[in-house]
């Protein structure tokens, strides 16, 4: 069974950064697309960044120059390099994968992320 874990959240002061990462059991990090998203209380859950297999990136406008994605296929893990954070980053962030071929979805737990002002 194919367990995502995210770890690296916590408390940050604004203009601080974090890094996120998403572990993933079984063999399908590599042959996945990688999503990190997010949701703020009272808020809807937002994409905040993409990796595809072949590692072509995209960001939201409201993280751009500030978050990076990476990936890891060796380590089947995935990265959210998080800088200069502001408090409207603060929400719960979450990994997805997507298999490209078959597109089965896997979801994270989730971990907080916390800019305090």
């Amino acid at each position: 069974q194919v367990q995502l874990v995210e770890s690296g959240g916590g408390l940050v002061q604004a203009g601080g950064s974090l890094r996120l990462s998403c572990a993933a059991s079984g063999n399908i990090f590599s042959i996945s697309t990688m999503y990190w998203f997010r949701q703020a209380p009272g808020k809807q859950r937002e994409l905040v960044a993409t990796i595809t297999t072949s590692g072509s990136t995209n960001y939201a406008d409201s993280v751009k120059g500030r978050f990076t994605i990476s990936r890891d296929n060796g380590k089947n893990t995935g990265y959210l390099q998080m800088n200069s954070l502001k408090p409207e980053d603060t929400a719960v962030y979450s990994c997805r994968l997507i298999i490209d071929e078959t597109n089965q979805r896997y979801w994270g737990q989730g971990t907080q992320v916390t800019v305090s002002s």
